[in-house]
């Protein structure tokens, strides 16, 4: 996620931390340098023009040539403006009335349906009570897929009827969610590989019908400046409240998110960063723009430990280290809640780095990291609840078989008890700094 212009940027600021004392001619050349990144990563040209016109008009005074740190204070202008034009702060769904309706509209391809039951999940892990309506009745399996997913996440769906009318599904879907004292209902419309006025047609009097307050654009982030003109065209014929962007974790360039919201005016709600119905995140202009520039974003990771870490079951692990009877079964149990927080790829984006971390580098640290966990877990489930409770018990017999069990080799099982071992004597130490601490304290 926009790993191409983090890269760009970092060698900029790198240049500009490193003058003594700047001037309005290597603030002009940093721009200069800051614009052809922001080209290079397919932010809109009029964007990245405004962009720097801003940020040149903000460094070139007195307070920055003259301060301290120069070069820091150029880096506070455009992290400002940056975080201005990705849409100042965020911005939600417009649920006062309940049911409240969300339309969402986008091109085929863009994951649109996918998107409707990642948004039903969303709402509903909220404590919400959502009912999807399967609106799109042309593209072949469309409603098959919405129903599959539907049931997946145990959310309530209405399907169309042999020869409904889509604006008919629409109002027959808002009606069982009124019945059903539902808050929210989710509207899947279809899909075009490009604009059409059958298709405008149909998505205004879908609207006319139900009337939902917030139309929602699906958009495919890794279309590049295509996207913004997709969004330019539905706003002006449809009339859009929010955005929603849908693969942001598989293009490195990310441009469409940062031109978007400025062209258009219309907020990013949320984005797409992954394939499972999880992998959904309120969008924070400020976290983002942090991440952009190298920074991290702490907050989010935190936010994202606190939803995947049950505390009960961190009370009960704290419990077992403790007491020095910390097992294979506690292992596995750490490994999965770890799993909840989404990909390593993406938890490292979220840390600040002091020196950029290359693309590939962190593509192959979080594969290889996920790699080792899916093996972890097909190990751990190979085993007897006596062998996880008891890890002394694996001898070179059962190994081997636990090795066959799970479709590895007995040097991935000596590695896994290695890492265990580690994991208890790590454990160990810190309880016995902690006694040391409460010995001082006395």
């Amino acid at each position: 996620m926009f790993d191409a212009l983090s890269q760009s940027l970092h060698k900029v600021f790198k240049n500009i931390r490193s003058y003594g004392k700047l001037t309005e001619k290597n603030i002009k050349d940093a721009l200069r340098e800051v614009r052809m990144a922001l080209l290079e990563a397919d932010v809109h040209y009029q964007v990245a023009k405004d962009f720097i016109n801003r940020v040149r008009e903000e460094s070139i005074g007195e307070e920055v040539l003259e301060s301290i740190t120069p070069g820091q204070q150029v880096i506070k202008r455009v992290h400002e403006e940056l975080i201005a034009l990705l849409g100042e702060n965020q911005k939600d769904f417009d649920t006062r009335e309940q049911p409240a309706g969300i339309l969402l509209l986008g091109l085929h391809g863009a994951g649109k349906t996918t998107t409707a039951a990642k948004l039903a999940y969303h709402f509903k892990e909220k404590g919400r009570h959502v009912v999807l309506a399967a609106c799109d009745i042309r593209r072949p399996a469309a409603v098959e897929q919405l129903g599959t997913l539907a049931q997946q996440i145990e959310i309530d769906m209405v399907a169309p009827q042999p020869n409904e009318t889509v604006p008919n599904i629409g109002l027959r879907a808002w009606e069982t969610a009124r019945q059903s004292n539902a808050d929210i209902v989710i509207f899947d419309t279809g899909g075009r590989f490009q604009i059409d006025n059958e298709l405008v047609e149909e998505v205004k009097e879908l609207r006319e019908n139900v009337q939902p307050r917030n139309v929602v654009l699906v958009l495919d982030s890794a279309i590049g400046q295509e996207s913004v003109h997709v969004a330019k065209s539905f706003h002006k014929d449809i009339g859009l409240t929010g955005l929603i962007l849908t693969k942001l974790d598989g293009d490195a360039r990310g441009g469409a998110a940062i031109s978007v919201q400025s062209i258009t005016g219309c907020p990013i709600l949320l984005v797409g960063t992954g394939e499972r119905l999880e992998d959904l995140e309120p969008f924070h202009p400020d976290r983002m723009a942090s991440r952009i520039l190298g920074m991290g974003d702490v907050v989010s990771l935190v936010e994202k430990t606190q939803g995947a870490f049950d505390m009960k079951n961190m009370a009960h692990l704290e419990e077992r280290l403790r007491k020095n009877t910390f097992n294979l079964e506690d292992f596995l149990d750490q490994v999965q809640q770890m799993k909840k927080m989404g990909s390593i790829e993406n938890l490292l984006e979220m840390l600040p780095t002091g020196t950029h971390m290359p693309p590939d580098l962190k593509k192959q640290m979080g594969a290889q990291s996920e790699k080792e966990s899916k093996k972890f877990e097909a190990i751990i489930q190979s085993m007897t609840p006596e062998e996880r409770r008891h890890p002394t018990l694996i001898n070179g017999r059962r190994r081997l078989r636990i090795a066959n069990g799970s479709g590895t080799e007995v040097r991935d099982i000596n590695e896994l008890l290695k890492k265990f071992k580690q994991a208890k004597k790590m454990a160990g130490a810190i309880k016995k700094q902690q006694k040391r601490l409460l010995r001082f304290g006395r």
